[in-house]
Protein backbone atom coordinates (compact mmCIF):
# COMPACT_ATOMS: atom_id res chain seq x y z
CA UNK A 1 0.00 0.00 0.00
CA UNK A 2 1.53 3.41 -0.87
CA UNK A 3 2.41 5.59 2.00
CA UNK A 4 0.26 8.76 2.75
CA UNK A 5 1.49 12.06 3.83
CA UNK A 6 0.05 12.32 7.80
CA UNK A 7 -1.82 15.06 8.91
CA UNK A 8 -5.46 16.27 7.10
CA UNK A 9 -4.83 17.37 3.76
CA UNK A 10 -5.33 20.71 3.04
CA UNK A 11 -7.88 23.10 2.57
CA UNK A 12 -9.30 23.31 -0.54
CA UNK A 13 -9.04 26.71 -2.76
CA UNK A 14 -11.78 29.02 -2.73
CA UNK A 15 -10.73 31.98 -4.45
CA UNK A 16 -8.08 32.52 -7.36
CA UNK A 17 -6.51 35.86 -7.51
CA UNK A 18 -4.81 37.65 -10.68
CA UNK A 19 -2.15 39.78 -10.07
CA UNK A 20 -0.82 41.98 -12.95
CA UNK A 21 3.02 43.61 -11.41
CA UNK A 22 5.75 45.43 -12.92
CA UNK A 23 10.03 45.05 -12.78
CA UNK A 24 11.39 48.31 -13.25
CA UNK A 25 15.01 49.91 -12.43
CA UNK A 26 17.54 47.41 -11.66
CA UNK A 27 14.94 44.20 -10.78
CA UNK A 28 15.25 44.00 -14.37
CA UNK A 29 17.99 42.10 -14.13
CA UNK A 30 16.82 39.79 -11.16
CA UNK A 31 16.19 36.33 -12.40
CA UNK A 32 12.56 34.53 -13.05
CA UNK A 33 13.89 32.13 -10.24
CA UNK A 34 14.66 35.36 -7.64
CA UNK A 35 11.52 36.94 -8.26
CA UNK A 36 9.93 34.00 -7.82
CA UNK A 37 11.68 33.61 -4.18
CA UNK A 38 10.49 37.31 -3.90
CA UNK A 39 7.12 37.10 -4.46
CA UNK A 40 6.53 33.59 -2.14
CA UNK A 41 8.27 35.87 0.66
CA UNK A 42 6.35 38.68 0.03
CA UNK A 43 3.15 36.39 0.09
CA UNK A 44 4.53 35.21 3.84
CA UNK A 45 4.98 38.62 5.09
CA UNK A 46 1.62 40.08 3.64
CA UNK A 47 -0.04 37.19 5.30
CA UNK A 48 -2.06 35.86 2.37
CA UNK A 49 -3.98 32.87 3.08
CA UNK A 50 -2.51 30.75 0.13
CA UNK A 51 -4.01 27.21 -0.51
CA UNK A 52 -1.08 24.48 -0.46
CA UNK A 53 -0.85 21.44 -2.89
CA UNK A 54 -1.19 17.83 -1.28
CA UNK A 55 1.39 15.36 -0.93
CA UNK A 56 4.92 15.17 1.05
CA UNK A 57 6.02 18.37 0.05
CA UNK A 58 3.21 21.57 -0.38
CA UNK A 59 3.59 24.35 -2.29
CA UNK A 60 2.18 27.24 -2.27
CA UNK A 61 -0.59 27.61 -5.08
CA UNK A 62 1.44 30.02 -7.67
CA UNK A 63 1.08 30.07 -11.14
CA UNK A 64 3.86 32.04 -13.79
CA UNK A 65 2.58 32.96 -17.09
CA UNK A 66 4.90 34.20 -19.38
CA UNK A 67 7.91 35.82 -17.47
CA UNK A 68 9.86 38.49 -19.24
CA UNK A 69 13.96 37.34 -20.16
CA UNK A 70 16.72 38.86 -17.52
CA UNK A 71 17.87 41.84 -18.05
CA UNK A 72 14.08 42.99 -19.66
CA UNK A 73 12.12 45.57 -17.67
CA UNK A 74 7.85 44.83 -17.55
CA UNK A 75 5.12 46.71 -16.74
CA UNK A 76 2.82 43.24 -17.36
CA UNK A 77 3.97 40.52 -15.50
CA UNK A 78 0.74 38.07 -14.65
CA UNK A 79 0.51 35.72 -12.07
CA UNK A 80 -2.23 33.47 -10.73
CA UNK A 81 -2.75 32.38 -7.08
CA UNK A 82 -4.93 30.00 -4.90
CA UNK A 83 -6.15 31.02 -1.44
CA UNK A 84 -7.50 29.17 1.19
CA UNK A 85 -9.61 32.32 2.41
CA UNK A 86 -11.66 34.96 0.86
CA UNK A 87 -9.71 38.24 0.51
CA UNK A 88 -10.49 41.51 -1.13
CA UNK A 89 -8.47 41.64 -4.25
CA UNK A 90 -7.02 45.04 -2.95
CA UNK A 91 -6.49 44.51 -0.26
CA UNK A 92 -4.08 41.84 -1.21
CA UNK A 93 -2.96 43.83 -4.15
CA UNK A 94 -2.00 46.87 -1.55
CA UNK A 95 -0.38 44.51 1.33
CA UNK A 96 1.48 42.05 -0.96
CA UNK A 97 3.20 45.42 -2.58
CA UNK A 98 4.14 47.07 0.46
CA UNK A 99 5.61 43.63 1.23
CA UNK A 100 7.97 43.57 -2.10
CA UNK A 101 11.25 45.34 -2.93
CA UNK A 102 11.41 48.46 -4.73
CA UNK A 103 10.91 47.64 -8.43
CA UNK A 104 8.54 44.99 -8.26
CA UNK A 105 5.43 46.89 -8.27
CA UNK A 106 1.91 44.70 -7.79
CA UNK A 107 -0.28 46.60 -10.54
CA UNK A 108 -3.73 45.50 -10.24
CA UNK A 109 -5.60 42.01 -8.37
CA UNK A 110 -8.65 40.84 -9.70
CA UNK A 111 -10.62 37.56 -8.88
CA UNK A 112 -10.67 35.03 -11.53
CA UNK A 113 -14.27 34.69 -12.49
CA UNK A 114 -16.13 31.05 -12.65
CA UNK A 115 -15.53 28.86 -15.94
CA UNK A 116 -13.17 31.79 -17.70
CA UNK A 117 -10.61 29.84 -18.26
CA UNK A 118 -7.31 29.75 -17.56
CA UNK A 119 -4.62 32.69 -17.91
CA UNK A 120 -2.42 31.59 -19.79
CA UNK A 121 -4.91 30.89 -22.83
CA UNK A 122 -5.70 34.90 -23.23
CA UNK A 123 -1.87 35.31 -23.82
CA UNK A 124 -0.57 34.68 -27.27
CA UNK A 125 1.86 37.79 -27.83
CA UNK A 126 3.64 40.74 -26.35
CA UNK A 127 3.75 43.99 -26.62
CA UNK A 128 7.93 45.21 -26.43
CA UNK A 129 9.50 48.78 -26.97
CA UNK A 130 12.85 48.65 -26.91
CA UNK A 131 15.18 52.12 -26.78
CA UNK A 132 18.22 52.04 -29.24
CA UNK A 133 20.83 54.35 -27.89
CA UNK A 134 23.61 55.37 -30.50
CA UNK A 135 21.08 54.51 -33.51
CA UNK A 136 19.41 57.35 -35.47
CA UNK A 137 15.66 56.74 -35.91
CA UNK A 138 16.11 56.68 -39.84
CA UNK A 139 18.98 53.68 -39.68
CA UNK A 140 16.43 51.74 -37.51
CA UNK A 141 13.66 52.52 -40.07
CA UNK A 142 15.41 51.12 -43.15
CA UNK A 143 16.67 47.98 -41.39
CA UNK A 144 12.71 47.56 -40.25
CA UNK A 145 11.93 47.88 -43.42
CA UNK A 146 14.14 45.32 -44.77
CA UNK A 147 13.39 43.00 -42.06
CA UNK A 148 9.64 43.13 -42.84
CA UNK A 149 10.57 42.96 -46.15
CA UNK A 150 11.67 39.64 -45.56
CA UNK A 151 10.21 36.04 -45.28
CA UNK A 152 12.53 34.37 -43.24
CA UNK A 153 15.23 35.59 -41.04
CA UNK A 154 17.51 32.69 -39.00
CA UNK A 155 19.46 33.81 -35.97
CA UNK A 156 21.32 31.92 -33.91
CA UNK A 157 19.28 31.38 -30.59
CA UNK A 158 20.92 29.80 -27.10
CA UNK A 159 18.59 27.11 -25.88
CA UNK A 160 18.72 25.16 -23.01
CA UNK A 161 19.92 22.46 -25.57
CA UNK A 162 22.55 24.66 -26.79
CA UNK A 163 22.77 26.88 -29.98
CA UNK A 164 19.98 26.77 -32.43
CA UNK A 165 18.76 28.35 -35.73
CA UNK A 166 14.92 29.93 -35.35
CA UNK A 167 13.56 32.31 -37.60
CA UNK A 168 13.09 35.37 -36.17
CA UNK A 169 10.65 37.46 -38.78
CA UNK A 170 7.73 34.73 -38.87
CA UNK A 171 6.73 35.73 -34.81
CA UNK A 172 6.71 39.40 -35.41
CA UNK A 173 3.27 40.50 -36.33
CA UNK A 174 4.11 43.82 -36.56
CA UNK A 175 7.54 46.54 -35.92
CA UNK A 176 7.82 49.95 -36.56
CA UNK A 177 10.58 52.92 -35.60
CA UNK A 178 10.68 56.37 -33.86
CA UNK A 179 12.37 58.10 -31.15
CA UNK A 180 14.77 61.00 -31.48
CA UNK A 181 18.62 61.70 -32.94
CA UNK A 182 20.89 59.79 -31.16
CA UNK A 183 18.22 57.11 -29.78
CA UNK A 184 16.11 55.12 -32.01
CA UNK A 185 12.85 53.46 -30.33
CA UNK A 186 11.57 50.21 -31.86
CA UNK A 187 8.04 48.99 -30.85
CA UNK A 188 6.79 45.52 -32.41
CA UNK A 189 4.35 42.70 -31.38
CA UNK A 190 5.51 39.35 -31.20
CA UNK A 191 3.59 36.10 -30.92
CA UNK A 192 4.78 33.56 -28.61
CA UNK A 193 6.59 30.45 -30.06
CA UNK A 194 8.83 27.62 -28.59
CA UNK A 195 11.23 28.26 -28.44
CA UNK A 196 10.31 31.72 -27.56
CA UNK A 197 11.35 35.16 -30.09
CA UNK A 198 12.54 38.27 -27.63
CA UNK A 199 13.92 41.29 -28.68
CA UNK A 200 17.29 40.31 -28.95
CA UNK A 201 16.71 37.62 -31.31
CA UNK A 202 14.60 40.51 -33.36
CA UNK A 203 18.02 42.72 -32.82
CA UNK A 204 19.89 40.03 -34.30
CA UNK A 205 17.93 39.66 -37.10
CA UNK A 206 18.01 43.69 -37.60
CA UNK A 207 22.07 42.81 -37.89
CA UNK A 208 21.71 40.25 -40.15
CA UNK A 209 19.74 42.13 -42.92
CA UNK A 210 20.99 45.70 -42.54
CA UNK A 211 23.96 45.39 -40.38
CA UNK A 212 22.34 47.03 -37.56
CA UNK A 213 24.51 46.95 -34.26
CA UNK A 214 23.89 49.80 -31.50
CA UNK A 215 27.05 50.95 -29.57
CA UNK A 216 25.28 50.80 -26.51
CA UNK A 217 23.42 48.49 -24.63
CA UNK A 218 19.20 48.37 -25.80
CA UNK A 219 16.78 48.62 -23.28
CA UNK A 220 14.11 46.46 -23.47
CA UNK A 221 10.24 47.14 -21.99
CA UNK A 222 7.51 44.93 -22.09
CA UNK A 223 4.28 47.21 -22.08
CA UNK A 224 1.59 45.00 -22.68
CA UNK A 225 0.98 40.81 -23.14
CA UNK A 226 -2.23 39.44 -24.31
CA UNK A 227 -4.44 37.87 -27.07
CA UNK A 228 -3.73 38.93 -30.05
CA UNK A 229 -6.72 40.36 -31.99
CA UNK A 230 -7.48 41.04 -35.94
CA UNK A 231 -6.63 44.66 -35.64
CA UNK A 232 -3.21 43.91 -34.38
CA UNK A 233 -4.39 44.97 -30.51
CA UNK A 234 -2.81 42.87 -27.76
CA UNK A 235 -6.03 42.58 -25.32
CA UNK A 236 -5.95 43.29 -22.02
CA UNK A 237 -5.64 39.48 -20.22
CA UNK A 238 -7.34 40.34 -16.85
CA UNK A 239 -10.23 42.32 -19.10
CA UNK A 240 -12.78 39.42 -18.92
CA UNK A 241 -12.40 38.75 -15.36
CA UNK A 242 -12.99 42.39 -14.81
CA UNK A 243 -16.25 42.68 -16.92
CA UNK A 244 -17.34 39.35 -15.08
CA UNK A 245 -16.91 41.07 -11.44
CA UNK A 246 -19.17 43.98 -12.71
CA UNK A 247 -22.07 42.00 -14.14
CA UNK A 248 -22.06 39.95 -11.00
CA UNK A 249 -22.07 43.27 -9.13
CA UNK A 250 -24.51 44.93 -11.17
CA UNK A 251 -26.75 41.46 -10.94
CA UNK A 252 -26.74 41.84 -7.60
CA UNK A 253 -27.43 45.47 -7.45
CA UNK A 254 -30.85 44.78 -8.93
CA UNK A 255 -32.16 42.11 -6.95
Amino acid sequence: MARQPEGPPPPPTVQKLRLRYAKRGPLRFASHRDLARALERALRRAQVPMAFSAGFSPHPKISYVGAAPTGAASEAEYVEIGLAERRDPEAVRAALDASLPPGVDVLECVEAAEGGGSLADRIDAARWRVELPGVEPEELAAAVAAFLASDVVTVAKRTKNGLKDVDAREPVASAASAGTAGCAILTMVVRQVTPAVRPDDVLAALAAVADLRPPSPPRAVREAQGRLDDSGIVADPLGPDRAARTRCQGEHAAV
